[in-house]
């Protein structure tokens, strides 16, 4: 029986791509053992996948370089046939190359990459998704074909969100941890406005996105919106969201969970472009960026804190239209 490891402990957009290589291993060997090692706090999103065998956790903000060399034993002492990082980073690296497994796969540009069995070439340009970029570690051993990401949310996650699903609703996920990534408060408050009284608004989000939520909410004129953000789990959000009739996001983390439950979705780009490889993969799906030619997009790939230029335009000059055309078919 054949053991992988897959190491991914960034964030939860990274993750929730991530376990398209879940899907793609079990698919190629259904019989072996997958375990998953993750940064605590996102050990959640796995929850009840099927697939799973075991969830390794590394606690970054606690001891971390201690527990990350604890980690390191525990994975010696597993005997992984193959351990695959998805990073770039030396921390990861490190616990790939001296993993003890038979196999030690990973990208070229991380820093340990030469003590790895195998190292792929890893670009920004290649017009590949990043779930196509994960599945070249594992591609020769397996197959071409594309396996999508895939969240599991439990019965009880469903039931909990059932209350608010009983007329046609609107899901929205206005925050973004990078300022030029996210479509500005008063653009939110724009097109909450103009969607039709007919759809219940829920704004999702963490505890962190509460605030910001609640400021959108109190200053739009829609009283048929409501703030859910800080009181759902990463898979309760991800239920609610499957059956939305639009979720609407920025370029972060809800874009990959209406990807991974195939959830209707229009996916906002200010400053990054779809081009970078995280694009949602949903049949029903559309892209909003602005139409004005600005030699200044993209300024970076994760987006900055601040518009370099001062005037923000990659998102400012998108217009409440672009965003209504994704759900105005319903209504004609």
């Amino acid at each position: 029986m054949q053991r992988f490891l897959i190491i991914q402990t960034a964030f939860i957009g990274d993750v929730v791509l991530a376990t398209g290589m879940v899907e793609k291993l079990h698919h190629a060997y259904p019989e072996a053992q997958i375990d998953f090692l993750l940064r605590k706090g996102n050990e959640g999103l796995l929850a009840n996948n099927p697939f799973l065998n075991g969830i390794l956790i590394w606690d970054k903000k606690q001891k971390k370089w201690s527990n990350l060399f604890k980690l390191l034993k525990q994975i010696r002492s597993n005997k992984y046939d193959k351990a695959i990082n998805l990073q770039r980073f030396g921390s990861t690296g490190l616990l790939t190359a001296f993993s003890n497994a038979k196999e030690k796969i990973g990208f070229d540009k991380n820093p340990f990459s030469f003590l790895f069995s195998k190292k792929i070439k890893h670009t920004m340009n290649d017009g590949k998704h990043e779930v196509e970029r994960n599945h070249e570690l594992i591609k020769d051993f397996t197959d071409n074909a594309f396996a999508k990401p895939k969240l599991y949310p439990s019965e009880n996650d469903f039931r909990s969100i059932q209350a608010y699903t009983t007329q046609p609703y609107i899901c929205i996920a206005p925050s973004s941890v990078w300022f030029t990534k996210q479509y500005p408060v008063e653009k939110w408050i724009g097109l909450i406005n103009a969607i039709p009284a007919s759809y219940k608004i829920f704004l999702l989000g963490g505890k962190e996105d509460k605030d910001l939520c609640e400021t959108i909410r109190s200053s739009s004129t829609n009283e048929n919106t409501e703030v859910l953000a800080g009181n759902l789990s990463f898979l309760q959000s991800a239920a609610l969201m499957q059956n939305a009739v639009m979720n609407y996001v920025n370029d972060s983390s809800p874009l990959h969970f209406a990807s991974a439950m195939n959830a209707s979705v229009t996916a906002i780009f200010c400053s990054t472009i779809p081009g970078f490889g995280f694009g949602p993969l949903s049949d029903n799906s559309f892209i909003v960026e602005t139409k004005e030619p600005l030699s200044c997009k993209p300024c970076t790939l994760h987006g900055r804190k601040a518009c370099p230029l001062g005037h923000f335009k990659c998102a400012l000059t998108i217009e409440t239209e672009q965003l209504l055309n994704s759900i105005s078919n319903l209504h004609e």
